[in-house]
């Protein structure tokens, strides 16, 4: 296991990471968007934000008519994208393209709405994409509302062609929100650690992609090995713990221009850090003795503050979105459990009540629930699970022999997490290590893929 959450510090190698890379992952290109007014034969939905709502499209997908765009190849790729975003949330049920009557409206022109009724479409995408001079690349984008015959989006999208990928997931983003009423994930990205080698000897590098897999980079090269990269919720940067000259220690990583440097310059060991929602602080954990204690430290002036001083382990510390409280792990009870103290520091109440030890948790960027990970119970097998901040109203999402470290897309609605399994895997290995992604309902659960073993994942916030 990787993330090693669940023994306290004394008892188990928790931290073992560490950076040297000249692979960088640029951020977002910037997109520019300008509103499509309807055809004049098809008006536009007043007021409606939302044809069905998710409860029905967990049980019942909305079905989608999704052609491919008019115009050249791209508008092909950007809807097959926009097609397996959709799919792969669970809500939507893409209608194949061979049962299309025809192919799409043309350029301006209002669909031919009795056709996508004949196919069973609830709702249809249209427009139009064209590569331009200069390098850049113009996408035209309408959503229809197929029984009142409505257009619910209009939009052109301009930016460089090389970005086309990252327009498709805008384009589902806006489909997601327009027909379920609340936030899409798909234009966001994902770092993890990923592994190679033998278990036991593995080599462990940061990597990421978007959270379709594509565009996947490594962004160290394995000299040392990485735990737990978390990002910035505002700027393209990733703080992570390395063991770099074998210090263990946190390190922040601009994605830009590819330099690390380590957080503070603490006597002990710096691990699982997390940034500030405001992006201005990172709490993280301090070794001290034989435990650990919970420090803030300003990023402005890095001056740091301790939070806790319990003389047992406390680790894991996420804050509430609003920044106003911090959920963590201790054993300061006599087991690993769950923790929720005010964001200035000091007391903290116990909030974990199941059988079992908890670790790793995480608060929904949404508020209204932390997931973690549990281990023990009746079957002795980990967990991922979701509870409410005072406690109340715990799930159990998923279960196997080894699944750990939740994150949370940043609309609160799909946790990540990683599963080893100990069955032989394809290389060989005998253990085998994959990026699994769930709905909060415990619906949906699918792989995700990744050219290695990977583990400690950790979702973006949207793209800006």
């Amino acid at each position: 296991m990787t993330g090693l959450p669940l023994l306290p510090l004394s008892r188990r190698s928790m931290l073992i990471g560490a950076a040297g890379s000249t692979a960088l992952f640029a951020a977002p290109a910037v997109v520019r968007a300008q509103a499509l007014a309807p055809p004049q034969a098809a008006p536009a939905a007043r007021g409606q934000t939302a044809v069905i709502d998710v409860n029905r499209a967990r049980t019942d997908p909305i079905p989608i008519a999704i052609p491919n765009l008019g115009g050249d190849q791209l508008g092909q790729e950007i809807a097959a994208v926009v097609t397996n975003d959709l799919a792969h949330s669970g809500l939507f049920r893409p209608i194949a393209q061979q049962a299309f009557i025809q192919a799409g409206a043309g350029q301006g022109d209002a669909p031919n709405f009795q056709n996508w009724k004949a196919v069973g479409a609830q709702a249809l995408v249209t427009g139009r994409a064209e590569s331009q001079g200069g390098g850049q690349a113009r996408v035209e984008f309408r959503l229809w509302d197929v029984l009142p015959q409505t257009q619910l989006q209009g939009t052109a999208y301009t930016t460089s062609q090389a970005n086309w990928r990252r327009i498709a997931h805008i384009i589902a983003d806006v489909i997601y929100e327009r027909l379920l009423g609340e936030k899409g994930y798909f234009d966001t990205r994902i770092v993890y650690i990923a592994a190679t080698g033998p278990r036991g000897r593995q080599t462990k590098r940061l990597a990421i992609m978007d959270q379709d897999s594509e565009n996947h980079r490594f962004l160290t090269d394995g000299s040392w090995l990485v735990l737990t990269p978390r990002f910035h919720p505002t700027r393209d940067e990733i703080a992570f713990m390395s063991y770099a000259n074998n210090r263990p220690r946190v390190y922040l990583f601009n994605l830009g221009n590819g330099q690390q440097r380590a957080l503070g310059d603490f006597p002990g060991m710096t691990f699982a850090p997390r940034f500030s929602p405001d992006g201005n602080s990172v709490v993280m954990s301090v070794a001290t003795g034989g435990g650990s204690d919970i420090v803030v430290v300003d990023l402005g002036s890095r001056s740091s503050r301790r939070l806790t001083e319990s003389g047992a382990i406390d680790v894991s510390p996420c804050y509430s979105p609003d920044g106003s409280q911090i959920v963590f792990n201790s054993d300061r009870g006599g087991d690993q459990q769950l923790y929720v103290m005010g964001a200035g520091g000091g007391g903290g109440r116990r909030i974990s009540f199941g059988s079992g030890r908890y670790a790793t948790p995480v608060w929904s960027p949404r508020g209204d629930l932390i997931a973690f990970t549990r281990f023990g119970g009746e079957a002795g097998n980990f967990s991922i699970g979701v509870m409410h901040p005072d406690g109340s109203g715990e799930r159990i999402l998923s279960e196997g022999f080894s699944v750990e470290g939740p994150t949370f897309a940043p609309n609160g609605r799909v946790l990540m997490f990683w599963r080893q399994s100990a069955a032989r895997d394809n290389r060989g290995s005998g253990f085998s290590s994959r990026l699994v992604s769930v709905d909060i309902t415990g619906f949906n659960e699918r792989v995700v893929g990744t050219p290695t073993d990977a583990s400690d994942p950790a979702w973006s916030p949207l793209a800006a």
